[in-house]
């Protein structure tokens, strides 16, 4: 099984799948429950969960988080991928739980998130395009607020909403710098009202963070009340609910709300649903689809996006704490060539051994390990991400720093040999699941705003301290005002480094964290740290991967990866 010479595109493209259904059959789902996209793609209604699976005993729920990333690349999603393959070659029943693509990344430089190789969900170029329409849907539901809100204000503005304090922004599901700062409403009394507005990506709206935070569909619409949209001019919050606009925005999800069940190439079952990214948002798929997955499977594999000092904290900070998910073992993804990176290797040499650099890069992996094992008490694993020019000297160097703390190397090569080149790994993750366990928070929900972002800080990112701005100091001061205090902290930083300076990699100490400014998420329940120049509206590269995408006379897509 060699993929020498084929593309990601070209090994799905030539793959030989299930129809949808027989899928569904094979997990014991209910044709009444199955609503087809297709021949390959289907939506299965959340009412199954509710009506079926509620008083089943739970999976055992496996996470799947990485070092910070680097150019050099992880392959978090596909060992995630490969591992599911691997656990159900092993003869268990597995599914695979993950978010969906943005069409952002897609066209921009990160690329898609079906995985790759022989470890990936099919039909890959649905899932990286327009996939069942659930990003549309946010962004329109996310947008009809807008609407409202603005609508609101040129009919009278009843609610004597602030228009210098309007914090609800439009989205669009893609990389477009130009929308960040916009102004609006120009043209006249009758065009609108002018004010400052701007956009922010579809996955980091505070819809899709409602969307997955969601168990069914009136706690969706409950949640989407709660969405503060501005401030009136005597500073207290307007609200979804006060617009009248949740009803109408939980019709457009309606649809959306049920998980998109999909395969991989060898026919494990996968939902794919929501997609916040974890740099400025929760970084997690849907409450749903996860749930759903540890009420049908034995073993539910799901990942968290970026870095597990991004998504796993969030995982466990925000998920687990509102939904009581509790991971039996966390798999920490790495590679010799992103260690060596952040020792300081160059790009360009990554593939030459370098042992003074790998072990120069090594402790970004070990905190990582530290956080799992030491903050939230889970049993982890470390998946290396085997590369043809890994070398045994490195190999050994990594699983002697890792036996220190207690925990197993397994290496990863799903990528070249699919569910094969798992099988270590996946009984290595078995047994991990036998072992007692527990769940512990980096912070309690009664200390103080600014004690919580200092646990996170501190423990997560081994920062000394954090450093507040004075806009943040003084929001801070009016959410806790407000009665927000008690709420948990979603941090938007980088992704590449511990600290909030995108370029400082490795295990770096002696640092601050600032916070810029923070604000609130009360639909989703939780408030959002904002650190850095970290940004809710990305842009596209110099060359973007859009350029490379073409589709020919019969509809074949190709340079999708």
């Amino acid at each position: 099984m060699s993929n020498k010479f084929l593309s990601d595109i070209e090994i799905a493209q030539m793959a030989k799948i299930e129809v949808i259904n027989k899928i569904a059959e094979k997990i014991g789902i209910p044709d009444k429950y199955v609503e087809n996209y297709g021949k390959y793609k289907s939506k299965i209604d959340y009412r199954y969960l509710q009506n079926e699976l509620k008083h089943k005993e739970d999976a055992k729920l496996i996470l799947v988080t990485a070092i910070s990333p680097t150019p050099a690349g992880e392959g978090k999603t596909t060992t995630t991928i490969g591992l599911g393959d691997a656990l159900s070659k092993l003869g268990k029943k597995t599914i695979i739980a993950l978010r969906e693509p943005s069409l952002g990344p897609v066209f921009g430089v990160k690329g898609g998130a079906a995985g790759g190789g022989y470890a990936q969900v099919v039909p890959m170029e649905d899932i990286n395009l327009h996939f069942t329409g659930d990003f549309h849907a946010i962004g329109a539901a996310n947008n009809l607020l807008a609407a409202m809100v603005d609508n609101h204000i040129h009919q009278g503005n009843q609610l004597d909403i602030d228009t210098r304090r309007i914090v609800w922004r439009r989205a669009v599901d893609m990389n477009d710098r130009q929308l960040r700062h916009i102004v609006d409403g120009l043209g006249g009394k009758t065009e609108g009202v002018p004010r400052e507005d701007g956009f922010d990506i579809t996955v980091a709206s505070e819809v899709m963070a409602v969307f997955c935070l969601s168990n069914d569909i009136i706690e969706l619409k409950e949640n989407l009340s709660k969405i503060i949209v501005a401030y009136n001019r005597t500073g207290e919050p307007v609200t979804a609910g006060q617009l009248k606009a949740h009803g109408a925005m939980a019709a457009l999800l309606k649809d959306a709300l049920k998980p998109n069940l999909v395969q991989t190439l060898e026919g494990t079952p996968a939902f794919i649903h929501g997609g916040p990214f974890a740099n400025i948002a929760h970084g997690c798929n849907s409450v749903i689809a996860t749930r759903m997955s540890c009420k049908i499977a034995d073993y539910a594999v799901t990942e968290a996006g970026f870095g597990a000092d991004l998504g796993a904290e969030k995982f466990v900070d925000i998920k687990c704490r509102k939904t009581g998910l509790k991971p039996s073992a966390v798999v920490i993804v790495a590679s010799v060539r992103a260690l060596k990176h952040h020792g300081g290797a160059a790009k360009a040499d990554l593939g030459k051994e370098n042992l003074e650099a790998l072990d120069k890069g090594i402790p970004n992996l070990l905190k990582h390990v530290e956080n799992i094992t030491q903050v939230f008490k889970i049993p982890a694993v470390v998946a290396i991400n085997k590369f043809p020019t890994d070398t045994e000297a490195e190999l050994k160097l990594i699983k002697e720093k890792c036996m220190e703390l207690g925990v197993n190397v397994k290496l990863s090569e799903v990528w070249g040999k699919g569910s094969e080149g798992g099988v270590d790994l996946a009984n290595e993750v078995i047994r991990l699941t036998e072992q007692e366990s527990s769940l512990e928070f980096a912070y309690d929900l009664d200390i103080s705003i600014k004690d919580k972002i200092r646990a996170i800080a501190r423990k997560i990112y081994g920062a000394d301290d954090v450093e507040f701005s004075s806009k943040a100091s003084k929001e801070i001061a009016n959410f806790e005002k407000l009665g927000f205090g008690n709420l948990p902290i979603c941090m938007a930083k980088n992704q590449y480094s511990f600290t909030d300076d995108s370029k400082v990699f490795g295990r770096p100490t002696g640092f601050n964290i600032t916070i810029r400014d923070i604000t609130i998420s009360a639909g989703a329940g939780f408030l959002v740290a904002l650190t850095g120049d970290i940004m809710k509206m990305p842009g596209l590269p110099k060359v973007p991967a859009a350029e490379n995408i073409d589709i020919d006379v019969d509809g074949k897509i190709k340079g999708l990866f």
